[in-house]
C-alpha cells in the first residue's frame, strides 16, 4: 500500500505489478504509474491553486496516466474511493 502525510488517497497492490488508486476508479495502473498518481495527489493536497509552473509539472506527470492535468486536478479533489480493504464479496458476485 502506499500512503502519504500530505493527501488521504491510497494505493494499493492488487497482485503482481497492478495497482488501484483512490482517485482513479475503476483503473489498473502499473507500480510506476500508482507512484506518479500518488505524486499528483500530493501536489494537489496544498489546497493552493497550483502556479503556471506547478501545471506543467502537473501536465507531464498526468500525460503518463492518459490524463491532462486539468482532468487530474478534478479527480483528485472529487473521487476519494476507500481502499484500505478489499470490498466485500457479495451473493450475486458469486452467482
Amino acid at each position: 500500500m502506499m500512503t502519504s502525510d500530505m493527501t488521504s488517497h491510497i494505493a494499493r497492490c492488487v497482485g503482481g505489478d497492478r495497482w488501484v488508486v483512490s482517485w482513479l476508479p475503476g483503473r489498473t495502473l502499473s507500480g510506476q504509474q500508482a507512484v506518479t498518481a500518488m505524486t499528483i495527489a500530493s501536489a494537489v493536497a496544498t489546497g493552493q491553486p497550483p502556479t503556471d509552473s506547478e501545471w506543467a509539472m502537473l501536465d507531464g506527470l498526468a500525460l503518463g496516466l492518459g490524463l491532462t492535468a486539468r482532468e487530474a486536478v478534478g479527480m483528485v479533489v472529487t473521487e476519494n474511493h476507500d481502499l484500505r480493504r478489499p470490498a466485500a464479496t457479495t451473493r450475486r458476485d458469486l452467482e
